[in-house]
């Protein structure tokens, strides 16, 4: 996953970077890092994605 590509996958949700953070349990500053690939993207992260993902579609969010 490239940070572009997770820029797109929080817009298509409709988050911002303080929502995703907090769903994730980081900081703004890490997700902002990951977009911008300032830090490299944690291999936990598509699962983590995936997840949250079902979650919202289950909770209709």
């Amino acid at each position: 996953m490239t940070g572009k590509e997770l820029q797109e996958w929080r817009r298509k949700w409709g988050l911002s970077q303080d929502d995703l953070a907090r769903r994730l349990g980081v900081f703004r500053e890490s997700v902002s890092r990951w977009e911008t690939e300032a830090r490299a993207i944690p291999s936990f992260l598509p699962l983590a994605l995936e997840a949250l993902e079902y979650r919202m579609k289950m909770d209709g969010s």
